[in-house]
């Protein structure tokens, strides 16, 4: 990435036509820019009516110029946003005219880029904005709002704080080791060790119901031909996604088709039945249905509720991996003359319903969510990245070894401190304050241009 000295500019609205477009310009000086453009400076912070003109003075376009002097502006520079007319061609030309004028084009990200590295956002803030443009669902989009307003960021930094308390007693404590176990019982550091895990334990559940929210879940269908799989997918979809026959094997690769859960996203896929065949194209279909089921999140074993012990589904259910959860839909109810109803015997999920009258589908969904893990209430959570997560649990796995260092006596007190350090470090990884550059890098490159 480029140093922060120079002015770039890019299209900030998707490409196509629209009633309005954008071109956003950020830089330490835009006062020979804004002359060429604008002939003016508008004031700070106004909607003003203005002309864009190009080199030779003639218009390009009418509209709308936002003017935010530095600091006060989104990236902490001076910016200006040029509100045109939303064809391509147009702002084509206002944004040539601002490169003519002296800027660049934007790399992706990094308007929030240079909003992070001159302090407007911390990182979890800055990742916020790309995860909201991104978001799903609309329970993913509230989420990312709480991020970015500072939610996620101020329980990790009420973490920090605890734990540079921590260290100060630690730190002191080592300066009179004669005095060791009784100043750490003075200062309660075992109750302090405590109320730090029970705080970065609930942090970490909300990040991970978030994460459910910003990934969503890959459901796979599986079960033998003709148990009502594809019957199943359409009717969760509410579309006919998938072909529906009688005819066994119909299905001969996966079918994709998108729900939302409680706020979740699910990406269904309906696998080719499971059975014997000689048939070569359908052993492909089969192949590609058992590494489906090593991606998945979740497995559907869809079976026909007029024969629930079969031995062939018990095979399939077998051949799972061990740590793939699982729910055993017994499907055709209708038929069996059966009432809708689910059940949880020692971790195994059973839902009993019709795929094709719809019977059982909320006791369905009700099944994939806590399968899954997920809360009844997601309104609390975070919409947490991977990298949040690995950060938070090598927090947890330092202040666990830490505890088990001051359980002992006499406690290594060197030891203790070091896992306080690496706890805090790497919580303060999630709000950028210790980032390595290449990190931000690949960060940001996955940010649209324009933001």
């Amino acid at each position: 990435m480029r140093p922060a000295a120079d002015t770039i500019a890019a299209v900030a609205t998707p490409a196509g036509r629209g009633g309005i477009g954008v071109v956003r310009v950020s830089g330490p000086d835009l006062t020979e820019l804004i002359a060429g453009i604008l002939g003016t400076t508008p004031s700070a912070r106004v909607a003003t009516l203005a002309t864009f003109r190009g080199s030779h003075g003639e218009p390009i376009d009418e509209g709308i110029a936002l003017y935010f002097p530095a600091p006060s502006s989104y990236t902490g520079e001076t910016v200006l946003e040029l509100h045109g007319h939303g064809g391509g061609a147009v702002l084509a030309l206002i944004l040539n005219r601002c490169l003519d004028l002296g800027a660049r084009i934007a790399e992706p990200g990094e308007f929030t880029r240079r909003a992070f590295l001159n302090g407007k956002l911390d990182l979890a803030q800055a990742e916020a904005v790309a995860d909201l443009i991104e978001a799903a669902t609309a329970t993913a989009a509230r989420a990312a709002v709480r991020s970015l307003s500072g939610a996620f960021s101020e329980e990790i930094r009420a973490a920090v704080d605890g734990l540079i308390e921590l260290r100060s007693f630690t730190e002191a404590t080592l300066d009179f080791p004669e005095e060791d176990v009784e100043f750490m019982r003075a200062s309660n550091a075992a109750g302090k060790l405590a109320a730090l895990c029970e705080r970065l334990g609930s942090i970490v559940g909300r990040a991970r119901q978030g994460s459910l929210l910003r990934e969503g879940l890959d459901v796979v269908l599986i079960g033998q031909p003709n148990v009502g799989k594809s019957s199943l997918l359409n009717q969760l979809v509410g579309e006919d996604v998938a072909i529906v026959t009688p005819v066994p094997g119909t299905t001969r690769d996966a079918i994709r088709g998108r729900i939302e859960v409680g706020g979740i996203p699910l990406h269904v896929i309906d696998t080719a039945g499971l059975r014997p065949t000689v048939d070569a194209v359908e052993k492909i279909g089969i192949a590609r249905t058992w590494a489906a089921t090593e991606r998945a999140d979740l497995a559907l074993v869809v079976t026909d509720a007029r024969e629930p012990e079969h031995a062939e589904d018990a095979a399939i259910v077998g051949r799972l991996r061990t740590t793939l959860p699982r729910i055993v839909v017994r499907n055709k109810i209708d038929l069996a003359g059966i009432a809708a109803r689910s059940s949880v015997d020692d971790g195994a999920r059973e839902v009993w319903l019709s795929a094709k009258t719809g019977a059982g589908l909320d006791l369905l969904r009700e099944a994939m969510l806590a399968a899954a893990g997920a809360q009844d209430d997601m309104e609390g959570t975070f919409l947490a990245r991977e990298r949040h997560l690995r950060a938070l649990d090598a927090a947890a796995r330092h202040l666990d070894i830490a505890a088990q260092h001051l359980a002992t006596l006499p406690p290594p007190l060197e030891l203790f401190a070091e896992e306080l350090r690496l706890a805090q470090e790497g919580l303060a990884t999630i709000t950028g304050e210790f980032t390595a550059d290449d990190l931000l890098g690949a960060i940001f490159s996955r940010f649209c241009i324009g933001k």
